[in-house]
């Protein structure tokens, strides 16, 4: 850890996730949310926090089997019962085009009207900085997602989007190489996520797929690795920004 780095870490600590109200997930499709943080989500709305999932692009081409527009009512309904399953109720959906066919202005508008609505402390969207992801609605959503997080609070620019400002006080990045928090879940908590997943979103994970089985031993061991990371079995991790760290500090995305 650097001198510069090390200073700031004392001067102004990150905070722990679990000390907020109010969280918005957002996601690119439905089952990002799920797979990427499903265990955190069930955790904080056991704990009486107000927790609520946007589902940024309909997924329109997520299956080779049913046609695109057949499709979108299905993975809504799918969204649905799994965020059900994990407790949440508030489900939204924006109406973007699977593949990354819309503009990307729209988009920052659409996450801003849902933010300044909702007024969460804490987004939690994918991290648009992981190396290996080539899927441009995970790599735009979490892009809108960072702007519309550190934006929200200026009530001038959230006009020019619509939408009102919001107290958002954080970002934490999931489906992110670099965790800097954790969140210390549990065997039944992860038990919980992947039925949610597998149980719910059958148009992506039919019983028995050989990509339903991966995903879920990847999740089972994602689980311990995080957990052994942060001193307990199971765990999910996070690239946590504060407001201080979302603006002219390099060493916060070392």
């Amino acid at each position: 850890m650097s001198i510069t780095k090390l200073a700031v870490s004392l001067a102004s600590p990150l905070p722990k996730l679990e000390s907020f109200d109010r969280y918005l997930f957002i996601g690119p499709h439905p089952d990002d949310i799920e797979i990427g943080a499903g265990a955190t989500a069930a955790k904080l709305v056991s704990a009486g926090k107000n927790v609520a999932f946007l589902c940024c692009i309909d997924g329109r081409y997520g299956s080779g089997t049913v046609p695109p527009e057949a499709l979108i009512p299905i993975r809504r309904a799918e969204a649905k019962a799994s965020a059900a399953a994990l407790g949440v109720a508030d489900v939204r959906f924006l109406p973007f085009c699977d593949g990354g066919f819309y503009e990307l202005n729209d988009l920052k508008s659409a996450i801003a009207k849902v933010v300044g609505e909702f007024k969460p402390d804490v987004i939690l969207c994918p991290d648009p900085q992981v190396k290996s992801e080539c899927h441009p609605d995970h790599l735009n959503v979490g892009r809108a997602a960072s702007e519309i997080a550190y934006f929200a609070p200026y009530e001038g620019i959230m006009q020019h989007h619509g939408a009102s400002a919001a107290p958002v006080k954080a970002i934490a990045y999931y489906m992110t190489a670099s965790p800097n928090r954790y969140v210390k879940t549990s065997k039944v908590l992860l038990e919980r996520q992947l039925s949610a997943i597998f149980g719910c979103h059958k148009s992506q994970f039919p019983d028995g797929s050989a990509e339903g089985r991966a995903i879920a031993m990847y999740l089972r061991i994602r689980s311990l690795d995080f957990g052994l990371r942060s001193f307990s079995l199971h765990a999910e991790g996070f690239r946590t920004l504060d407001t201080l760290r979302m603006h002219c500090l390099p060493e916060a995305g070392k």
